[in-house]
């Protein structure tokens, strides 16, 4: 088997890329926002924080809170194709859908 090359944000320069006026401070009302169990969520990687972060594959889908936290994160169910998927994601990295 072949080994893996680069890490798991390799190729995401343009994907995880923020506009000009969204750069610099972290928006404390996305970091400490709160949803409610059986929310639907879009996830969306914030870039300037590697805390809570999905795989990048995973980014721009649309998911469901399951209720349960973990830390600060919270559990998220998502469609991968066909197969159900269980993510723990930090919330500056989620938006209400």
């Amino acid at each position: 088997m072949v080994t893996r090359i680069g890490t798991k944000n390799r190729k995401t320069r343009h994907k995880f890329s923020r506009h000009y006026k969204e750069k610099g401070k972290v928006p404390l009302s996305q970091y400490f926002q709160t949803f409610d169990n059986g929310a639907k969520v879009n996830l969306k990687i914030h870039s300037g924080i590697q805390k809570g972060q999905f795989f990048p594959r995973f980014h721009g889908l649309t998911g469901t809170i399951t209720g349960k936290m973990k830390g600060a994160c919270y559990e998220v169910q998502i469609t991968d194709k066909t197969k159900k998927k269980m993510l723990f994601i930090h919330p500056i990295h989620l938006k209400k859908a």
